[in-house]
């Protein structure tokens, strides 16, 4: 099982990986309303490396990016279900609408986002850039989203 960890904690394990020549494989979202979609990404970057930190925009960036009807599930709660993913090694909320200021403080050597950023790439890609490290577009399941979900709800239920 992950931990929950802030950003000095992770960078104290991130040191601890690197003293043994192993790879960081980082990601990053909202993970609201974790569905098969989220996991398979999540396991699919974390066949990539060594371990797995998933950055985890706070409750607060969520509402910017998404609009004030989000996150559905709360940050502590959404935290703790990617942690309990065998998957994932540690997850790191962060306010920042991009995880631009993790992903330079840790230096993951693989960055990974579904194959959704193709066409415009993730933001975060320039910092990747920046130390060397390598930016992986992993398959995304057809038709698993957050979004996709709660119109299924709405249907359904409203």
């Amino acid at each position: 099982m992950g931990q929950i960890l802030s950003l000095e904690q992770a960078l104290a394990a991130r040191q601890a990986l690197r003293a043994a020549g192993q790879t960081l494989v980082f990601t990053n979202g909202l993970f609201d309303l974790l569905h098969a979609g989220h996991v398979a990404s999540l396991e699919a970057a974390r066949a990539l490396g060594d371990a797995l930190y998933v950055g985890l925009n706070s409750d607060a960036s969520a509402r910017r990016l998404k609009g004030p009807a989000r996150p559905l599930v709360l940050e502590a709660d959404r935290a703790r279900m990617l942690a309990a993913l065998a998957c994932v090694d540690a997850v790191i909320p962060f306010e920042e609408d991009t995880a631009e200021r993790l992903i330079l403080a840790l230096k993951p050597e693989v960055y990974v986002k579904g194959d959704d950023y193709a066409k415009a790439g993730p933001p975060e890609a320039a910092a990747v850039a920046t130390y060397g490290g390598r930016v992986v577009l992993v398959p995304t399941l057809p038709g698993r989203s957050t979004t996709a979900l709660i119109q299924t709800i709405i249907e359904r239920f409203c």
